[in-house]
Order: C-alpha cells, then sequence, then structure tokens
C-alpha cells in the first residue's frame, strides 16, 4: 500500500469521492478496481453498481441530522 496520501471529499447527500486508482475492499471479501483518475463511492446504499455509485441518490434525498 502506497504511503502517499489521497484526495478524498464527502459530498453531502451523495457520494464519497477519492482519487484514483483505487482498489475497493468489501466486507464479504469480494473487491472492486477501478483505474479512474476519480472514483465515485456510494454512501446511500441504493446503486445498482455498488460499491461504486451510480447516482440513486439523486433519486431521494436523504435525511440530515
Amino acid at each position: 500500500m502506497s504511503c502517499s496520501k489521497r484526495w478524498v471529499r464527502v459530498v453531502p447527500t451523495g457520494p464519497v469521492l477519492v482519487e484514483g486508482p483505487v482498489h475497493i475492499e468489501l466486507s464479504d471479501g469480494t473487491s472492486v478496481d477501478s483505474d479512474r483518475f476519480m472514483v465515485a463511492i456510494c454512501s446511500c446504499g441504493r446503486s445498482k453498481t455498488y460499491p461504486l455509485c451510480d447516482t440513486s441518490h439523486r433519486a431521494r434525498v436523504r435525511k440530515t441530522s
């Protein structure tokens, strides 16, 4: 794993944007690789391409506290 810092941006009511390329490991043991320069990771749980964002969060705005 690289020691260089990565750029991460949390978008309110949207995805988490991570500077790529990335390797994402899920809790069930599966993994996803993306070589894009910026990767949108789903934070709403509605994406059909989870863990990657497919903009499903736009269908309904989640409540913030």
